[in-house]
């Protein structure tokens, strides 16, 4: 399968499951379950809000989770290739980055690394920042 080309402008990821089938299930479920408990007002009816509300909180939870799972295997992953692409001069700088800017690093060619770990570390570039000065973009097709 031919995958389209990844860019600074198409990266974003949507999992179709997660934000189109169980995201609003969820919140429509607990809208009905708090209308059902405010005209009712049986305990019933508010333990159903609350169960409907823990549901909604799990979902995200777990998304969250998967997210940081992801981000501190970028982070692991970067600060290897950092130490094979950077100069010896330079690997110094590799504890200077925050997780959001190895985060944005993945997307840098090694041909521009160095330049951007640079600039990064000097100028405390937030991620999205980082990522627009990419010039060569490097895809991340594993993404959760």
């Amino acid at each position: 399968m031919e995958r389209k080309p990844q860019t600074l402008a198409n990266h974003a990821k949507f999992d179709p499951i997660f934000h189109f089938v169980l995201a609003p299930l969820l919140l429509i479920l607990f809208i009905g379950a708090v209308r059902s408990a405010l005209n009712e007002a049986t305990g019933l009816a508010w333990w159903r809000a609350g169960m409907a509300f823990a549901l909604l909180l799990l979902l995200f939870k777990a998304r969250i989770y998967s997210l940081k799972v992801q981000d501190r295997l970028i982070r692991l992953e970067e600060r290897l290739r950092l130490h094979r692409v950077l100069p010896e001069s330079q690997r110094e700088q590799i504890e200077q980055l925050t997780e959001q800017q190895l985060v944005a690093l993945r997307f840098a060619s090694d041909g521009e690394l160095a330049a951007l770990v640079e600039r990064a570390v000097r100028e405390k570039l937030p991620l999205k920042d980082l990522k627009q000065a990419i010039k060569v973009w490097r895809p991340d097709y594993f993404r959760v």
